[in-house]
């Protein structure tokens, strides 16, 4: 049994020495600024509490808790990725009632973003880890607790170049989770 000398609970250190993690397209701040926007306006009709600008992002692989000395492992995971660079086309809004999401999505996913998201998920076996395995749908989280859907699903056209992906760190923060960049790889 730890001893408890050192001011920590059980179970903090675990808790430290992991990360909760995903990978991501991760947008400009004019692409975030946009669909910051469209969530406000939405919020109007739909409800719900808006995910903060700096947030908003596009997840290709949640990964969950994972350990930090597993984090050059999936760096060179991803670093063996030869991905191509696409344009993304945001233009419609959805809802999930089971979950109170409104996110805001394509009509068409790229081939480019499709075929990055499989690549990932076949380095990733390696890796042994829990991946969801249902079909990709590329959805960006504008509001959470939602109370009902938008009334009209089209909303004007983002485009969105998305020339790299990265490896991301979520952390509990005073006002929900914080996002960070740990680190990006260019697509070509």
């Amino acid at each position: 049994m730890k001893a408890e000398s050192d001011g920590t609970r059980p179970g903090m250190a675990a808790a430290a020495d992991t990360a909760r993690l995903f990978f991501a397209a991760w947008p400009s701040p004019e692409v975030q600024r946009a669909l910051h926007a469209v969530a406000q306006r939405a919020r109007r009709e739909c409800g719900g509490r808006p995910v903060a600008e700096p947030n908003i992002h596009l997840t290709l692989i949640f990964l969950g808790e994972v350990e930090r000395a597993r984090l050059r492992e999936l760096e060179a995971i991803a670093g063996e990725i030869n991905g191509s660079a696409c344009d993304l086309v945001v233009e419609h809004l959805a809802y999930w009632r089971h979950n109170g999401i409104l996110w805001a999505g394509v009509d068409r996913c790229p081939d480019a973003l499709r075929e990055l998201v499989e690549a990932l998920s076949a380095g990733l076996l390696t890796f042994r880890l829990r991946l969801d395995d249902r079909p990709y749908v590329p959805h960006i989280t504008l509001l959470r607790k939602v109370r009902r859907g938008p009334a009209v699903a089209a909303i004007p056209a983002i485009a969105w170049p998305v020339h790299d992906f990265a490896l991301i760190e979520s952390a509990p923060s005073a006002g929900g989770r914080t996002y960070s960049v740990l680190r990006s790889w260019p697509l070509s």
